[in-house]
């Protein structure tokens, strides 16, 4: 069914490659996300989310480098306590980053790239700049009746929920992580379908999105929903979870032992921002694009 559409879709969506590091701990965790471009000129859109993680990463790093400053010069009595006491100034623990780098998957050349946000809602614009050669060639086309979004419609996502890149490191010289020119640089794209099932409202009963009956996968943020013609519906950006009040606690035979399970299911749909507010935000910014 959307077989064509996803390679028309392809051409058009990239990957944010992420890796991350926290406190006390040289394992380096692999991420991604997902922009699609719009024009030639190198506008794109994204999850807001999405766009906020990349300047952390600086402040992520500047913090951990005043962190280390400060250790290096720590005095040598009591030095243990000393540095219980910087981690302590620095709110650090197992599960604080220390540090973060992204990679756009965007094109050749200098690249340089801002964004402006929605001041409401999940949808970034990023602007690529400097580029000698831009990643994609060919751009979206979007649905021109934003009506048209009705429940029963099927659509298709595509992003790139699991990071299967390896072209990093941790460096314990410089106890830093980074890319590597070893190991495998891209990241497999993945579709998965949907039905509309409702639609999402702001506070003031406007509709701003729709919901899906399948998840969006964690990756998956700012990527296209799309119909079997690649038109672009909308943009993946949250997940959420319905409680379906099955409840089941029951025995059950494992490997010939009874066992007694318990059970709380959940219903994970994919929420996407409309087509409209994505055409109303490009065109309150000039940003072209076209509709079919």
């Amino acid at each position: 069914m959307f077989v064509s559409a996803i390679e028309r879709a392809a051409e058009f969506t990239r990957p944010i490659h992420t890796i991350l590091r926290y406190f006390e701990s040289t394992e380096v965790r692999p991420g991604a996300a997902t922009f699609f471009f719009v024009n030639a000129d190198g506008w794109a859109l994204t999850c807001k989310h999405v766009a906020q993680q990349l300047p952390g990463a600086v402040q992520i790093a500047q913090r951990y480098q005043a962190y280390k400053a400060e250790r290096a010069i720590l005095p040598s009595k009591n030095r243990r306590q000393h540095e219980r006491d910087l981690v302590r100034k620095y709110k650090f623990g197992p599960e604080q980053l220390v540090e973060m780098k992204n990679r756009l998957i965007c094109g050749e050349g200098p690249v340089t790239f801002s964004w402006i946000l929605h001041p409401t809602l999940d949808v970034a614009l990023p602007k690529f700049s400097n580029f000698t050669k831009l990643s994609s060639t060919s751009f979206p086309t979007f649905l021109k009746d934003g009506g048209e979004v009705k429940q029963g419609k099927f659509l298709c996502r595509l992003g790139f929920p699991f990071a299967e890149f390896g072209n990093f490191a941790y460096d314990s010289a410089t106890d830093t992580i980074d890319w590597t020119t070893q190991g495998r640089q891209d990241t497999p794209r993945f579709p998965i379908e949907g039905m509309v099932t409702r639609y999402l409202l702001d506070a003031a009963g406007a509709t701003i999105g729709f919901e899906l009956s399948t998840p969006g996968l964690r990756g998956q943020s700012g990527g296209p929903a799309f119909d079997t013609e690649g038109r672009v519906w909308g943009m993946q950006c949250a997940t959420a979870h319905l409680d379906l009040d099955f409840d089941v606690k029951q025995e059950v035979v494992r490997n010939g032992i009874k066992e007694r399970v318990e059970d709380s299911a959940f219903l994970h749909v994919g929420h996407c921002v409309h087509v409209d507010v994505l055409k109303a935000f490009m065109r309150e910014h000039a940003v072209a694009f076209s509709e079919g």
